[in-house]
């Protein structure tokens, strides 16, 4: 009874071990390829559930989601033999199972290194057919375009489907950069000589405006002040005139308290005069 019991154990053990191998599944983002003792029998799973023969049928399951590939930075020449730094990346899957397996055993690492030189023979030839300044600004869109077509037949024969190509920067040699940035800088060294030149004749022209409106606001001024200075001088004689005519020895009298006053203001001041002059004929004649 007891080796019975052993024998259907083992017997189920058998079952379920032969059963486990017999089922496989391919989910949606797979891609299945059955062998038959290592030969290649089926490649068009659909996602589910699948049988095969137990030990003689062998699957091996790829990703066949989209991929990114960071392509290494390489020089290409122009078309005037100008060297560029160009950085790029491919977004790819694997497209055909069986060709993939093929041409590179299953191998992504594998797959990359000749997905990433087939990028770099098409970026050679589509930049030897254009000018620098083609290349970094007006025809950067049609080489991308251009190149994602042509990489495409030539990934195909692996088994892979190339999505996109897409330029991320491009850059001159360091040589060739600073020989660029030395030229710039002379450029605007030139442009800033230029902007000081006519900055320091607009300073010029500036100031000599300035004196001109500066002497001629001077000279009105003085016109004016002599004129009004000339009209008072007027009035004054007019006004003394008019003193004198009243009464002569008043403006007399008045006249000689001005001329004391200009000439004993100051300290120290002397005069030599005699005593019966002229100038002193109103000292002594106080009336008591």
């Amino acid at each position: 009874m007891a080796n019975r019991k052993g024998f259907v154990l083992a017997l189920l053990l058998v079952i379920l071990v032969i059963g486990s191998q017999s089922v496989f599944t391919v989910s949606q983002w797979q891609k299945a390829i059955m062998f038959r003792l290592g030969e290649i029998t089926e490649a068009d799973f659909k996602p589910g559930v699948h049988f095969k023969m137990p030990f003689i049928n062998n699957v091996r399951k790829f990703d066949s989601r989209l991929l990114t590939l960071d392509v290494e930075p390489e020089r290409f020449l122009t078309a005037e033999k100008k060297n560029l730094i160009v950085d790029s990346f491919v977004m790819w899957r694997v497209a055909d199972v069986t060709r993939y397996y093929t041409a590179v055993s299953g191998d992504e690492r594998h797959a990359r290194l000749r997905l990433e030189q087939i990028i770099k023979d098409g970026m050679r030839g589509q930049f030897s057919k254009r000018t620098i300044n083609e290349v970094v600004s007006g025809e950067r869109d049609e080489i991308m375009r251009a190149l994602t077509a042509e990489s495409n037949v030539q990934a195909q024969e692996i088994g892979i489907e190339i999505e996109d190509v897409r330029i991320k920067r491009i850059d001159l040699p360091a040589e060739v950069s600073n020989s660029v940035y030395r030229r710039m800088k002379a450029e605007r060294a030139r442009v800033a000589k230029e902007f000081r030149s006519q900055g320091f004749e607009a300073a010029e022209r500036i100031k000599a405006d300035a004196d001109r409106k500066r002497q001629v606001i001077i000279a009105e001024a003085y016109r004016d002040a002599e004129k009004v200075r000339g009209e008072g001088d007027a009035t004054a004689a007019d006004v003394y005139a008019k003193a004198y005519g009243r009464d002569k020895e008043f403006y007399s009298f008045y006249r000689s308290l001005e001329a004391y006053r200009e000439s004993l203001g100051g300290s120290g001041d002397m005069m030599l005069l005699s005593p019966d002059s002229d100038f002193f004929r109103y000292f002594g004649k106080a009336k008591k």
